[in-house]
């Protein structure tokens, strides 16, 4: 038995969760929000009482000091050094990782070479390493990747057609994210089919407010929607997804953007709240939806018919497919979407259980007896996964 934390690091945020190992069993899980301002916000959730304060938290120390010390007072731990491992989410691991590491000196060197990669979220995962690694510093420290899952792409599936040197000298290609959580949707699976990964082709579709979709062949990512970025892929919340490429020198052209302005329009104001002009929230949405409000409607309907091609691209590429898999706020939660998703895929033999399907945050098969693919709701939980590699690095 030891006891491992798994932690997000955020610019401005820190999210972790604590767990006895190898039961899983969460002994608490907590939230530190608006660090770097005075009105920060420190909650912590054991035994399934939420306590929240709100204090000046200038710094990840300053968090990391909160986190310890209620861990503490909560009878959490006894003393830091129960806490035997922590995994840290790294966004970015380029082409150097495709699984977890030991967090080393040569690991952060590379991780530090990701950084033009994902330029917000590496600098912010290894600041919370680096706070974690000096208050805790005999714990083992892992780097779990976003990209790594996706390492096993063939190069057909992860170069673009864009001269080749780019890739050689500039490391543009697709590396895709949310690796974590269709991993976790794969071993799930696995388990409930119990089947082996390696024995099963299946798509999985982790759809919230960023989204993304992976066919998983043979156990492995042989290809996955988002791209160099996470702005690649379907349309999410306020992401774009995929454009036409030449649309952002248009913008330029017309309206003296810059490229950063550019980026930014398609990554923060674009997907479902640019064509809606409402929200970038699905149950938003619905809800307008429901007045008539027909911008709404057709933001909602290119959200779903992406996921719709995609999906079916992906059938097709992987010469077809035992099961699809949705994840994600909009996909464990808007009943609606996914039926017209299902519904959308009549063609590949996909068929919805109407009844199965009502339901929302639930862990269940949704398709028909008939239905030609299994369809099925699994909450994802890409904490436990972190955790996982966190403990399996102890032994």
């Amino acid at each position: 038995m030891a006891i491992v934390m798994s932690v997000n690091a955020g610019s401005s945020s820190l999210k972790f969760q604590v767990y006895e190992m190898p039961e899983e069993k969460v002994l608490a899980k907590g939230l530190v929000e608006r660090i770097g301002l005075n009105d920060g916000v420190f909650s912590i959730t054991v035994d399934g009482k939420k306590y929240t304060e709100t204090a000046d938290i200038p710094n990840h120390e300053v968090a990391v000091q909160m986190l310890v010390d209620a861990l503490i007072k909560h009878h959490v731990v006894n003393e830091l050094t129960d806490i035997k491992a922590i995994g840290h989410r790294i966004v970015h691991g380029g082409e150097f990782y495709a699984d977890s590491v030991v967090a080393t000196p040569d690991a952060v060197e590379k991780v530090e070479e990701c950084i033009p990669l994902a330029p917000l979220h590496n600098p912010a995962g290894l600041t919370g390493y680096k706070t974690f690694a000096k208050m805790l510093p005999d714990a083992v420290h892992t780097f779990v990747f976003d990209t790594a899952f996706h390492q096993t792409m063939p190069a057909e599936n992860y170069i673009y057609p864009i001269p080749y040197e780019y890739y050689e000298n500039d490391h543009i290609r697709r590396y895709g994210f949310h690796g974590t959580s269709h991993k976790y949707l794969t071993e799930r699976l696995a388990e409930i089919e119990g089947k082996k990964p390696e024995e099963m082709n299946i798509i999985t579709c982790h759809l919230g407010n960023g989204a993304s979709i992976t066919a998983v062949k043979e156990g492995k990512s042989f290809k996955t929607s988002m791209g160099l970025t996470p702005l690649a892929g379907v349309e999410m919340g306020t992401r774009s997804g995929d454009i036409d490429p030449a649309i952002p020198g248009v913008l330029m052209e017309k309206y003296g953007y810059t490229a950063k302005e550019v980026d930014n329009i398609l990554n923060k104001k674009s997907g479902l709240l640019g064509v809606s002009g409402l929200s970038s929230d699905s149950r938003d949405i619905e809800n307008a939806i429901e007045e008539g409000n027909k911008r709404a409607a057709l933001a909602k309907k290119i959200f779903d018919d992406r996921v719709v091609e995609t999906v079916a691209g992906y059938y097709g590429l992987m010469g077809g497919a035992d099961a699809i898999v949705f994840a994600g706020g909009i996909g464990e939660n808007a009943i609606d979407t996914r039926a017209d998703i299902i519904n959308g895929l009549a063609a590949l033999g996909v068929k919805l259980d109407d009844d199965a399907n009502n339901c929302r945050g639930k862990e269940v098969k949704i398709s028909a007896p008939d239905s030609k693919l299994d369809v099925f709701v699994i909450p994802t939980d890409e904490e436990v996964m972190i955790a996982r590699d966190a403990f399996a690095n102890l032994k």
